[in-house]
């Protein structure tokens, strides 16, 4: 039943609603994907003190590269072919558009008892039962998808390399996990700013030497991905529609799910940022996260895999440059990920949380969510995967909808 209702709320319809919702916010905006660069560079130049906006950048970032950025794009050749790839671009291009709309709805309807799309849904379209709904949906996703489901991936690849009891194992995440998250948006924020780094880097440099190693077969990869995103291998008949189709849906969806453009959970992340007002700078800087998540991270995660020929699992493509030292190298970044993404998912949680239940205390939920989010090393996520896909698919839609009602709100400054 819950595989059903997760098809509908993420079928052809929603995937369409992204890709209009986009474009409409790409024209509107006067394709100002490509003012980004020179924005932020000026901002450097001019001598900014840009410390603070680091802080809510790597968090943001951070709660969005997780496992998606390693398994999302493998299942994603899988279910699309090389094709995939091309439609993720898509997506990203036209999702940092939508994440710049957000960002900028929740800067000039944030305070500070309602932050985020629970600001602009309740304050903007004046819809307390929207933004509710989107809040209990946030709450629920944070436990599911940013905390069980991305400690089950984490837990299981350090079970490959450690022999350790499940409990003894969910007790160290647990602890590691509160003593984090007690420490509020300042201590996730310094957090997320060490470990994001030193995860990406080191991930970035060894897909970097597989691409290297078989540079040959790079141009092959990158004209599989353009044939496969048109159909061009193809001949005749309908197995070019569903070739095309098939890259489409699992390149928009994947993508969407690595970059989290347009669910809601940038905005609820920047929010907590000392310049949170700043309408231009918080619109400009989700759009170069996006930009790192899947444009970078995404495309070195699919050139690896394409050009190391061993299909498509990143083991066995790390293999080629690490050799038996490979396992314990994915475990200790897939660890550092995923710590990024549950203490970030945390904070848009906690965000939700506080707006449902503002006159009452939130002492307890950092306890609540560090056990629930370290009961993923016990239990598996293989079906909180589909209950979390339905929360952060009815975020989606409620986000969606204010964003479309509110777009004569959102301006390029």
């Amino acid at each position: 039943m819950a595989e059903r209702i997760n098809a509908i709320i993420w079928g052809a319809p929603t995937v369409f609603l992204l890709i209009f919702t986009g474009v409409i916010f790409t024209v509107k905006l006067r394709f100002i994907q490509f003012g980004m660069f020179s924005y932020i560079l000026g901002k450097l130049k001019k001598g900014r003190n840009i410390r603070p906006q680091l802080k809510t950048s790597c968090m943001a970032l951070g709660a969005a590269m997780g496992t998606g950025n390693i398994t999302g794009v493998a299942s994603a050749l899988s279910i699309g072919g090389p094709g995939a790839v091309f439609w993720m671009w898509v997506s990203a291009f036209l999702g940092m558009a939508t994440v710049y709309a957000e960002n900028h709805l929740s800067a000039l309807y944030t305070d500070e008892c309602v932050k985020g799309p629970m600001a602009y849904l309740q304050k903007g379209i004046g819809s307390r039962l929207l933004a509710g709904a989107f809040a209990v949906c946030c709450v629920l996703a944070s436990f599911g998808m940013g905390g069980m489901v991305q400690i089950s991936s984490m837990s299981e690849s350090i079970k490959n390399c450690v022999d350790i009891s499940p409990l003894l194992l969910s007790f160290i995440i647990f602890a590691a996990v509160f003593l984090t998250i007690k420490g509020g948006a300042s201590r996730i924020g310094s957090t997320a700013q060490l470990l994001l780094p030193v995860a990406s880097i080191a991930y970035a440099a060894i897909c970097a030497t597989v691409i290297a190693v078989n540079c040959n077969r790079l141009p092959g990869a990158i004209s599989a991905i353009i044939r496969g995103a048109f159909g061009v291998k193809q001949t005749l008949g309908g197995s070019v529609g569903y070739t095309v189709s098939a890259a489409v849906s699992a390149g928009i969806r994947r993508g969407i799910f690595s970059n989290e453009a347009g669910l809601g959970s940038s905005p609820l992340l920047h929010s907590s940022a000392e310049s949170s007002r700043s309408v231009k700078t918080q619109g400009m800087c989700s759009m170069l996260e996006v930009f790192i998540d899947t444009m970078l991270c995404c495309t070195l995660t699919a050139l690896t895999l394409l050009c190391s020929g061993t299909g498509n699992d990143i083991t066995q493509a790390f293999e080629l440059v690490t050799g038996e030292h490979t396992e314990y190298i994915i475990a200790a970044i897939m660890t550092l990920f995923v710590l990024c993404t549950v203490i970030g998912w945390y904070y848009c949680g906690e965000t939700a949380f506080h707006y449902l239940f503002s006159h009452h205390s939130n002492n307890a939920f950092p306890f609540v969510f560090a056990i629930a989010a370290a009961s993923g090393a016990i239990f598996s996520a293989r079906t909180l995967w589909t209950v979390s896909d339905i929360f952060n698919g009815l975020m989606l839609l409620s986000n969606i909808v204010g964003l479309l009602f509110l777009a004569p709100k959102v301006k390029n400054e």
